[in-house]
């Protein structure tokens, strides 16, 4: 049996902790477990090279974004090798094989009308000068009334819009952001509540995941799955592939979980094989993350 192992990416914006370490040890454990059974392993992983948080980095430190995806990638990759973790391939979201896989699986979802265009309102941070990121703006949780980033919860595990919460600030500044209107596209996710719910019993049944994934996935779609953006107003990732939004990037949510089959993809090209000497409808995969990237994972995961 082919076994896919996709180990969570590293941001490339600071050093390795700790906390990454233990985070991503399982799937190393996993990958020496399935290769010791005989199976034909794929483990992969590699850096988050995009997003506002590397463009902050740099400003900080004088340089390009460039640079700095360079410097703590390199960096990464010397630490994994170290440490003895056996990546099949440790590769990074800046490259144009990602790139091009990200924004074939955008078009492919636009054209099968599972995008569409919406004008919404977004944090906007008028100090900063820029749209904010979810995690970049910080607050107090509706649900609960403890800190919160403006994506999600952590305490409570609500998902969330940044607008939602209370007493905004903004990570970079400390400002209050406020809400300005932009043109973005969102993906139908109510659309496949069935679908979704049937994959997750079956989930459910024969034991496939842990049981606090089940228990918030569950959740999710007990209270009814909401339509979620595809794309952001950010200073670097992955361009949306649309006339006149080139400008704007595809969410990180989306994009990077799509990195997975993105560097199974480089795997093969690096060994002259192709996609079907490892993708068949035996393959199975696992994702191996942290706690707080259930929702993401486990439902947009699906999708990809």
């Amino acid at each position: 049996m082919n076994i896919l192992i996709g180990g969570a990416w590293p941001y490339a914006n600071g050093s390795l902790h700790l906390g990454h370490i233990a985070s991503l040890l399982s799937g190393d454990i996993l990958a020496r477990y399935y290769r010791a059974k005989g199976e034909k392993v794929l483990y992969v992983s590699g850096s988050d090279c995009n997003g506002t948080p590397i463009s902050i980095k740099a400003k900080q430190e004088g340089v390009s974004p460039e640079e700095i995806a360079d410097k703590y990638h390199e960096e990464f990759s010397n630490c994994f090798k170290r440490l003895g973790f056996t990546y099949d391939c440790y590769t990074r979201t800046d490259t144009v094989l990602h790139h091009k896989v990200v924004q074939n699986i955008f078009l492919k979802l636009l054209n099968n009308g599972y995008l569409y265009k919406k004008e919404v309102e977004q944090a906007y941070c008028h100090t900063c000068d820029q749209f904010l990121p979810d995690r970049f703006v910080e607050g107090i949780c509706p649900n609960c009334s403890k800190d919160a980033r403006g994506d999600q919860c952590d305490h409570c595990s609500q998902i969330l819009d940044p607008l939602e919460l209370l007493e905004k600030s903004c990570k970079i500044c400390g400002d209050s952001p406020a809400a300005k209107k932009t043109k973005h596209f969102y993906f139908k996710l109510s659309s496949l509540q069935a679908e979704l719910e049937t994959y997750v019993d079956f989930a459910k049944r024969h034991k496939l995941w842990r049981g606090n994934a089940i228990q918030l996935t569950e959740r999710y779609l007990k209270e009814g799955l909401h339509d979620r953006p595809v794309s952001r107003d950010l200073p670097i990732g992955v361009p949306v592939p649309v006339n006149g939004y080139e400008e704007k990037k595809i969410y990180v949510w989306i994009e990077a979980v799509a990195g997975y089959f993105s560097a199974s993809k480089k795997w093969a090209k690096d060994r002259n094989l192709s996609e079907s000497d490892f993708w068949d409808k035996e393959t199975r995969s696992y994702y191996i993350h942290g706690k707080d990237n259930i929702p993401f994972h486990q439902l947009f995961g699906l999708l990809s």
